[in-house]
C-alpha cells in the first residue's frame, strides 16, 4: 500500500488542522493505520492508531483531549483531526499502516508502510 500525507501548514497556537493520509494499492481495509510524528532531535513518536474494521482507536496520553484519528475505508483514506495546537506540537507528521503488528499498536516498528510526512509548524 502506498500512503501520502497531506493537510499540514503553519498555524497559530489554540488553531486546528485536519491531516489526511490517501491510500492506494492493496485493500485498505486490510491495514490497521497509525499517525506519528518527529520533531527535530527527537524519536518518532506515537499519536493515534485506528484498527481494520472496528474502528477501535487508540491515542498517546500527550494529546487524547485534543486529537481525533478517523478512517473511511470506502475513500482509503484516513484522518487526524488536531484541535487546540500548541507550539510543541510542530513536527512532521507521517501516516503509517500494518498488516501484522507485532509490537503493539503504538510501537512504530509494527507498521511496514509509510507515508512520506507532512509539515505541521505552529507558532505562539
Amino acid at each position: 500500500v502506498q500512503l501520502q500525507a497531506s493537510g499540514g501548514g503553519s498555524v497559530q497556537a489554540g488553531e486546528s488542522l485536519r491531516l489526511s493520509c490517501a491510500a492506494s494499492g492493496r485493500a485498505f481495509g486490510n491495514y490497521a493505520m497509525g499517525w506519528f510524528r518527529q520533531a527535530p532531535g527527537k524519536e518518532r513518536e506515537f499519536l493515534a492508531a485506528i484498527r481494520r474494521t472496528s474502528g477501535i482507536a487508540y491515542y498517546a496520553d500527550s494529546v487524547k483531549d485534543r486529537f481525533t484519528i478517523a478512517r473511511d475505508n470506502a475513500k482509503n483514506a484516513m484522518y487526524l483531526q488536531m484541535n487546540s495546537l500548541y507550539p510543541e506540537d510542530t513536527a512532521v507528521y507521517y501516516c503509517a499502516a500494518t498488516n501484522t503488528i507485532l509490537s503493539g499498536i503504538r510501537d512504530a516498528r509494527s507498521y511496514n508502510y509509510w507515508g512520506q510526512g507532512t509539515q505541521v509548524t505552529v507558532s505562539s
